[in-house]
């Protein structure tokens, strides 16, 4: 639930509409029901290969997706933004004055393919299956009161992320943040890769055997 946060998708969310008016999309309408509809395909790809694919697979491959995406979307920012401020507002979207105008709505559609690309990779592993996880791992016995203290986690760093993200952005400017995010989604991926069992075709017995190392 932590990393599930940490990978920057609240941030993500909250631009987008900014992002594709950079890109020219002048409908904001339109531009929520891209991102709506991306979400919607891939969480229900998620749901059909999940059982084949496995849950530690489509986990990496999501946080692997999203590296690669968080990075150009921090790398789109840099491009973009101009010299040093004195001012501690920070202009998310401020193209840099010497790039033409057909320069910067190049770099936005940078932005664009990144936000999708980001958001299909959440989809497809970040976004569900940590909560699908949460249902599976857990004895009976503990399942109410661990269940609770995973979506209490969720939601407080969700409150932080998105609370303490305009600050981080005035600290390391817009591209360093999402640059941490990516290196986050780093984490995310050897956190699956060493730490999380594979619960496909287990049942509660089996995971439960599995933590107890018999």
């Amino acid at each position: 639930m932590v990393f599930q946060q940490l990978s920057g998708i609240n941030a993500v969310m909250f631009y987008a509409e900014t992002i594709f008016e950079e890109a020219k999309f002048k409908n904001s309408s339109l531009a929520s029901v891209i991102v709506g509809v991306i979400q919607v395909l891939f969480t229900a790809m998620a749901a059909l290969i999940m059982d084949r694919a496995g849950r530690r697979l489509l986990l990496a491959l999501s946080g692997v997706v999203m590296v690669v995406s968080a990075s150009a979307f921090g790398a789109y920012f840099k491009l973009t933004q101009g010299g040093p401020s004195n001012s501690s507002h920070v202009d998310l979207l401020a193209p840099i004055s010497t790039e033409p105008a057909d320069a910067s709505a190049g770099l936005a559609w940078l932005a664009v393919g990144s936000m999708c690309l980001f958001i299909a990779g959440f989809a497809v592993g970040w976004g569900p299956i940590p909560w699908l996880l949460m249902s599976e791992i857990f004895p009976l016995h503990v399942k109410g009161v661990a269940t609770g203290i995973c979506v209490l986690t969720n939601w407080l760093m969700a409150f932080l992320v998105t609370k303490e993200f305009s600050s981080l952005m005035e600290v390391l400017r817009p591209y360093g943040a999402f640059w941490l995010a990516s290196a986050f989604c780093i984490v995310s991926v050897l956190f699956t890769l060493f730490c999380v069992p594979e619960t496909k075709g287990k049942t509660l017995e089996q995971i439960t055997a599995h933590f107890e190392g018999r």
